[in-house]
C-alpha cells in the first residue's frame, strides 16, 4: 500500500515568516525597554518624582533705586499671591467653578489666565491672583486642605513710594509675556514673573533682579504637601543709586504740572543727570498688579501719552536753541566775527521769498553777541545765506545732534539733521537753498531731543569738552576727556551773547539770579506758518502756541549746571520756559552754592 505524503513546505515557510516577524518584535520591545530604562532614565526618574516631590521657586527681592543722597525711589513690599498646578487637576471644569468662588474671579477670565500657559509643562505654577488681601488669604489658608492644586506663596512686590516722581527714568515691572517666554529661553523667565519694560528697570534688569532661589517638599497622593526636602535662598538683587537729585526732580515736576514737556538738568563736569523730567506723567505702581489687556489699552491710547518719555523720544525742532550751532559754524568758517553787523528791518527778501523776524519793528544793526541776546532771525537768515546746508549739518553733529547719547536707557531716538544727502536718500529731492533758510532758525525737518540740547549746552559750557551723560553712578574711572575741534576762543564769542541774553534784558531774562552768571538761549518752535496764523487770528480760528524752548548753564565761568527746558504749546521761550529755568537754577543754588 503506497504512503501518501503530506506537502508542508508552505506550512514550513509561513512558520519561518512568523517566527522572523516574532523575533523583530521582540527584538524592537527589546530596544523600547533598553532605551526607557538606559537613554531616558533620568527623564522618567524626574516624572516619577514629580509625582511625589514638588518644585516651587523663591522669589528673589530686586535691588532697591535710590537716589544720589539715599532716598529710596523705588523698594519691596510683601504680598500674597497664589498659584495654580494643573498636573494636580482632576476635574478640570469643576476646579474651575470651586476656584472662581473661592477667589472671587470670574471663570471666562480664570480660563484666559490658564489657556494663557498652556504650552507650559503641568507641574509648572500659573499665577491666577496676586495682591491678595489678609482676608482672602486667611479664606484660601483655611481651605488649603480642599484644593492641593493651588499654591498661597508670598512675593516681594515693588513699590515705588512716590508714585509719578521720576517715572520716566525709573521705569516699571510688567508680567512677562507668553511671546517673551517662547522666544527668550535663556533668559529663564517663569510664568507670572515681573520683568522691567521700561526705564531703569529694564536697562539693569538683570543687575536688579538677583537670583531666584527655590524649595522642594514631598506631596501624597493628592498632591497635598506633606514635608520640606530642601530649600535654596534666594539672593536679593544690587541697589542702583543713581545721580539725580530728589529735591530738584520734584520741584521739575511740580513746575511742569499741568504741561507737556521735559526738563533735563545735568552736571556738565561729569555728566551726571541731576533731573529727568517728562511730563505728563503715570505711577509705575499701576503695573506691578497683573491687569486686563483692556486696562493696558486704555494707557497707552490716552491722548496726553504719559508713558512717552519725552526726555529722549519726545522729537521737537530746536527753534532759535540752534543758533547756538549756527554762530559756532559762522564763526569757525570764518563767515562773520564777533563784530560782523547785519541790519533787521523785521523781515528781509532772500531768494525772491520774504523771511520774518518774530520782532516785527526790527532789532536794527546787530553783530552777533546781541543777535544771540535778541535773538534775531534777520541776523540768522543771513548766515544760512552764506553756509550750506551740509556745513551746518556737520556742525549740528559735531554738538550732539542726530545722533544719540548713549545715555543709560532704552529707546533713545537719534533725531534728525538735514542734508543733502538726506533729502536724496529719503526724499528723492534736491535741496533748495531757500531750505537752508528755515534751518538757520532751528525750524524746518530739523528734529532734536531735550537731552540732546542739554548735551550740546554742555558742550559749550565745557568750552568744547565731551561728557556723557549718565543716569547711575559709575563705580568705573570716567573716561579720559576729549574735545570737539572747536577753538575755546571761538565759543566763548558765543557764551558771551548767551549771557547777555539772561542778564542783559534778552529773550533769556527770565531765567536770571542775581549773583549766579546764567548762560542761555532761548527758543520757539513754529507749529504752522506765520501766514497760516495770522488767517486763524483774523477768523476766529483756534490758534495753536509755539513749543517753548530754553537751555542754559551756571554760572558763566567754571559751570557746575545746565538746564534745558521744553513746554509744548507754551509760546515762546522767553514767556515759559526761561522763568522756569530760572526757578530751577535758583533751587539749585540754594541748595549747593555756598
Amino acid at each position: 500500500m503506497a504512503r501518501i505524503y503530506e506537502d508542508l513546505t508552505v506550512a514550513i515557510r509561513r512558520s519561518k515568516v512568523t517566527l522572523m516577524v516574532l523575533a523583530v518584535l521582540l527584538l524592537l520591545v527589546l530596544i523600547f525597554y533598553w532605551k526607557i530604562q538606559v537613554l531616558d532614565h533620568q527623564k522618567y526618574w524626574k516624572m516619577a518624582e514629580a509625582n511625589r516631590i514638588r518644585e516651587f521657586p523663591l522669589e528673589a527681592p530686586r535691588g532697591l533705586i535710590l537716589d544720589r543722597q539715599k532716598v529710596i525711589l523705588a523698594e519691596n513690599a510683601p504680598s500674597f499671591k497664589v498659584s495654580l498646578i494643573r498636573e494636580a487637576i482632576s476635574d478640570y471644569d469643576q476646579t474651575l467653578i470651586e476656584l472662581s468662588q473661592l477667589l472671587g474671579l470670574s471663570q471666562e477670565d480664570l480660563r484666559k489666565r490658564i489657556d494663557r500657559y498652556r504650552f507650559l509643562p503641568t507641574f509648572e505654577p500659573i499665577v491666577i491672583k496676586d495682591n491678595l488681601k489678609l482676608e482672602e488669604v486667611s479664606i484660601i489658608e483655611a481651605r488649603k486642605d480642599e484644593f492641593p492644586e493651588i499654591k498661597l506663596e508670598v512675593e516681594p512686590k515693588r513699590f515705588y513710594p512716590f508714585g509719578q516722581t521720576g517715572a520716566h527714568l525709573i521705569g516699571y515691572l510688567q508680567e512677562v509675556s507668553v511671546d517673551e517666554l517662547r522666544t527668550q529661553p535663556e533668559k529663564q523667565w517663569r510664568a507670572g514673573e515681573m520683568v522691567g519694560k521700561s526705564g531703569l528697570e529694564k536697562q539693569y534688569n538683570d543687575q536688579l533682579a538677583g537670583r531666584d532661589g527655590k524649595i522642594q517638599e514631598i506631596v501624597d497622593s493628592l498632591g497635598r504637601p506633606r514635608a520640606e526636602i530642601s530649600r535654596t535662598e534666594p539672593q536679593p538683587g544690587h541697589n542702583l543709586e543713581l545721580t539725580i537729585d530728589f529735591d530738584l526732580q520734584r520741584k521739575a515736576e511740580a513746575l511742569l504740572q499741568g504741561r507737556e514737556g521735559a526738563i533735563v538738568v545735568l552736571d556738565p563736569r561729569s555728566g551726571d543727570c541731576l533731573v529727568w523730567a517728562s511730563s505728563p506723567s503715570y505711577d509705575p505702581n499701576r503695573f506691578i498688579n497683573r491687569f486686563s489687556a483692556e486696562e493696558w489699552l486704555a494707557i497707552i491710547n490716552d491722548p496726553g501719552k504719559p508713558l512717552e518719555n519725552r526726555v529722549i523720544r519726545g522729537l521737537y525742532s530746536p527753534g532759535s536753541t540752534f543758533k547756538i550751532v549756527m554762530a559756532l559754524a559762522a564763526l569757525n568758517e570764518g563767515v562773520i566775527t564777533e563784530n560782523s553787523t547785519f541790519f533787521c528791518s523785521g523781515s528781509i527778501k532772500i531768494y525772491n521769498k520774504e523771511f520774518a523776524c518774530w520782532f516785527k519793528p526790527g532789532h536794527g544793526q546787530l553783530n552777533l553777541p546781541e543777535a544771540i541776546k535778541n535773538s534775531c532771525n534777520v541776523y540768522f537768515y543771513q548766515l544760512g545765506r552764506r553756509l550750506d546746508i551740509d556745513t551746518i549739518a556737520a556742525y549740528a553733529r559735531m554738538m550732539g545732534l542726530g545722533q544719540k547719547t548713549e545715555i543709560d536707557l532704552p529707546g533713545e531716538k537719534e533725531g534728525l539733521v538735514p542734508s543733502t544727502d538726506w533729502k536724496r536718500k529719503f526724499l528723492r529731492q534736491a535741496w533748495f537753498p531757500g531750505e537752508t533758510i528755515s534751518v538757520a532758525i532751528g525750524q524746518g525737518p530739523l528734529l532734536v531731543t531735550p537731552l540732546q540740547m542739554a548735551y550740546l549746552t554742555s558742550l559749550v559750557a565745557n568750552r568744547g569738552k565731551k561728557i556723557r551723560p549718565h543716569l547711575v553712578k559709575s563705580r568705573e574711572e570716567p573716561p579720559a576727556v576729549s574735545r570737539i575741534d572747536l577753538p575755546e576762543s571761538i565759543i566763548e564769542k558765543v557764551v558771551e551773547g548767551m549771557w547777555r541774553s539772561v542778564n542783559n534784558q534778552g529773550t533769556g531774562q527770565g531765567a536770571y539770579q542775581p549773583g549766579f552768571d546764567v548762560c542761555g538761549k532761548t527758543g520757539s518752535t513754529q507749529l504752522i506758518s506765520r501766514e497760516t496764523a495770522e488767517r486763524l487770528s483774523q477768523t476766529g480760528g483756534e490758534l495753536k502756541k509755539t513749543h517753548s524752548w530754553f537751555t542754559g548753564f551756571a554760572p558763566r565761568h567754571n559751570p557746575e549746571v545746565v538746564v534745558t527746558v521744553l513746554v509744548e504749546f507754551g509760546g515762546m521761550g522767553g514767556e515759559t520756559a526761561a522763568p522756569i529755568a530760572g526757578k530751577i537754577f535758583q533751587a539749585y543754588r540754594e541748595k549747593y552754592v555756598r
